[in-house]
């Protein structure tokens, strides 16, 4: 049986997220100011993907009522995380930002954080969709998937934290650390320290 690894193939690169947020936001703009949500809806749904790791399950179970966008509090609950389990992720003023504004201009109102134009509640597969539309407009690769973002934001995260293994492990909500230890193994500073220094003439000169 084939043990599964995190691969620099299973996210995105810097420039690759900076291409899907300017046409998330593009799209956005352009919808609100036609007055519609589809668009402006979509580009919450992959920012709070990026932002904070959702599974895609977690995204289409997000409710109003587990937000938490106070200037002192920008977090949310997933009370049904994969093995039942409860989390809460913190995120930035940014993506509070976003949310804010995205509940005020929604319409008509839900329970739930995203509902489609039939349903209080948008399907995973309905979420896929949304990505895979803005994947392919943001010229991403087809291999890419929803769940593609919640290994980026492991990655992102991972490095901005100063590589601290617990936090990727307590956001992503990993049953194991070992799990957020894959990220570590693709993303260690010590092998970027050491394969710098294995090019460098004076390493060689010291081997001489």
């Amino acid at each position: 049986m084939s043990t599964w690894t995190i691969t620099p193939d299973k996210f995105l690169k810097p420039q690759e997220v900076k291409a899907l947020r300017q046409v998330l936001h593009a799209d956005a703009l352009l919808a609100k100011s036609k007055g519609r949500q589809i668009g402006y809806r979509d580009m919450v749904i992959l920012e709070l993907a990026l932002s904070t790791g959702l599974r895609v399950g977690e995204i289409s179970k997000l409710r109003i009522d587990d937000l938490q966008l106070t200037r002192k509090s920008s977090s949310l609950i997933v009370r049904s995380g994969k093995g039942g389990k409860t989390r809460t992720v913190q995120f930035g003023s940014g993506l509070r930002k976003i949310l804010r504004e995205y509940l005020e201009y929604r319409s008509p109102a839900s329970d739930f954080v995203f509902r489609s134009e039939r349903q209080d509640q948008m399907t995973t597969n309905a979420i896929q969709k949304v990505f895979k539309k803005k994947a392919k407009k943001a010229g991403l690769p087809k291999r890419y998937s929803i769940h593609t973002l919640r290994h980026t934001f492991c990655t992102m995260i991972y490095k901005a934290s100063g590589y601290n293994l617990r936090m990727v492990s307590q956001m992503a909500g990993h049953a194991s650390q070992n799990t957020s230890a894959l990220y570590a193994a693709v993303l260690s500073p010590d092998v970027e320290k050491a394969v710098e220094k294995l090019e460098s003439q004076e390493f060689l000169d010291s081997l001489l």
